[in-house]
């Protein structure tokens, strides 16, 4: 589980100042890193580059056997430690098109730490696609000496892309893609958190699982007033590639929509779309003590889920004493996201990592996904530096060799949540005994909030509907909390008894508040498990 467990890859990517240059032993530059840009008369390509190359380049690669592009890095590179490869930056005034004023800039990453693979970048423009060469003299490598020159071909890990969010005269950083198929984004005001990811393969299941890399990318040089940009991926591992399009709309909120073509050479067990990838330590939910200053510590604190039957389902995040997996049946659903609803930073209290500024993932499912299920699989972790929480969908569809599959989505990286709810959130979910002392029962309390709930009078008819797979539910409460307008749920689980249930069966919650027969608010479900 150590490899699902690694953030450090997407960890890298914070901007920090730049140092001052050190020689890595002068190395020869290789001719103009920037590609050229095509002269006033010269004649456009006989077939401009498209997203169908990249379709045609990831399906026969699939034909082919794997073969992963880490050659060529000096070893030195790769005894790196974090710290050392965060000092190795790329020269903003290297960046490519500073000089045109365009909307967007590019950098790149270095290879090296535990970045190995290389990873080609393209320029189109006017239609003709133009490898971005790599150089040392593109960038600042603080205090590292090396022991010898870089190799003039080495390449490069990852790219960046930047865009002037507050003024126009400084451009942001706004998405990256570092380390197998990781990529994150931010919109205005946000701070860098969960990670998505092109594919999952394997997660969750008693074997290695496989990580895909993002091997070629294909960057469509924009326009003077674009306010979108459209990125080709290629991707690539030993039982699938894939064709991959992504249109970056920065704003204060950020979109990214992406096609997705996958070419299966061998079948593969569990194959995750739309991948998310975040962090939970410990939150108002934990029920165990934590040796901890923050009350709570967490990239996202829920799974929010769009059904087909316009229920919409909230399930609060956890740190497990033990691996668990929930499985959400679906047909068409409308998305499903890890979301950071908890914007209070008195409820963090951390000057630092900002959890209260992290943007929560909306996957806002593109035409008609077929039958199939969310996927959320909650890691035990020791330190908050573990992502430890992912989320994905799983069609019902085999992924068999020779198999082609096709899915587009709409990701919203959103301090506020993309999809409008109609009724009550929930905003708070605690656990601790039922009475002080017992160690068995527990106390659940679960609000509910919304300018709808706020306007009902106390005496207003709100009841509850509670359920558990197993264990009895008692001393359920529903009552108004004047201070603040939120409504709030309580009730006991007394779970079957440790001695009658060898197999620690988790129990699973579900709840909602009702007025008579109507439904108030979206729907409560949590699993809990005495272990």
């Amino acid at each position: 589980m150590k490899a699902r467990r690694n953030r450090i890859a997407l960890l890298c990517a914070l901007l920090i100042p730049v140092a001052v240059h050190a020689d890595p032993g002068k190395p020869t530059p290789p001719p103009n890193a920037v590609p050229a840009a095509p002269a006033p008369d010269s004649k456009p390509p006989a077939k401009p580059f498209e997203f169908a190359d990249v379709e045609l380049k990831a399906r026969d690669l699939a034909g082919k056997p794997y073969a992963r592009e880490d050659a060529g890095m000096p070893e030195f590179l790769g005894q790196l430690d974090y710290d050392q490869y965060r000092d190795i930056r790329y020269k903003a005034d290297k960046a490519l098109w500073k000089d045109e004023g365009l909307p967007f800039q590019i950098q790149a990453f270095h290879r090296g730490f535990i970045f190995k693979d290389r990873v080609s970048i393209n320029i189109v423009d006017h239609g003709s696609a133009t490898r971005l060469a790599y150089s040392p003299e593109l960038f600042d490598y603080g205090k590292n000496q090396f022991p010898a020159p870089l190799p003039p071909d080495l390449g490069f890990a990852g790219l960046r892309f930047h865009y002037p969010l507050r003024r126009d005269e400084v451009y942001d950083e706004v998405a990256v893609f570092l380390g197998a198929s990781y990529f994150r984004a931010v919109g205005l005001g946000q701070t860098y958190g969960l990670s998505a990811r092109g594919l999952a393969l394997d997660t969750g299941l008693a074997k290695a699982e496989e990580f895909p890399i993002f091997r070629e990318f294909w960057v469509q040089k924009p326009t003077q007033n674009a306010g979108e940009l459209v990125v080709y991926a290629l991707l690539d591992s030993p039982s699938v590639t894939g064709a991959y399009r992504f249109t970056l709309r920065p704003g204060l909120d950020l979109t990214l929509d992406v096609a997705s073509r996958l070419y299966f050479r061998k079948a593969v067990e569990r194959v995750g779309i739309a991948p998310l990838t975040s962090m939970f330590f410990h939150g108002e939910d934990t029920d165990r003590f934590m040796d901890d200053f923050r009350p709570e510590v967490h990239d996202s604190d829920g799974l929010l889920l769009g059904r087909s039957t316009g229920e919409w389902v909230w399930r609060p995040l956890n740190n497990p004493r033990q691996l668990r997996i929930s499985v959400f049946k679906d047909s068409k659903p409308s998305g499903f996201g890890l979301m950071q609803r908890d914007r209070e930073f008195d409820h963090y209290q951390d000057l630092e990592a900002q959890y209260h500024r992290r943007p929560g993932a909306w996957v806002e499912a593109l035409g008609d996904w077929g039958p199939g299920a969310v996927y959320l699989i909650e890691i035990p972790s020791d330190a908050e530096k573990y992502d430890n929480i992912v989320a994905f969908w799983v069609p019902d569809q085999p992924a068999t060799e020779g198999k082609e599959f096709r899915f587009d989505y709409r990701l919203h990286f959103a301090q506020e949540e993309y999809t409008a709810v109609s009724g009550g959130k929930v905003v708070a979910t605690r656990i601790g005994a039922a009475e002080p002392g017992d160690g068995q029962n527990r106390k659940i309390v679960v609000d509910f909030g919304s300018p709808s709930l706020k306007m009902l009078s106390p005496k207003a008819k709100v009841g509850a509907e509670v359920s558990a797979s197993s264990g009895k539910i008692g001393n359920l409460v529903v009552h108004k909390n004047e201070e603040n307008g939120t409504w709030r749920l309580s009730f006991d689980l007394e779970p079957v008894p440790a001695e009658k249930d060898k197999d620690k069966v988790p129990v699973e919650l579900r709840a909602m508040l009702k007025s008579g027969q109507d439904v108030l608010t979206e729907t409560w479900v949590y699993q809990w498990n005495a272990r």
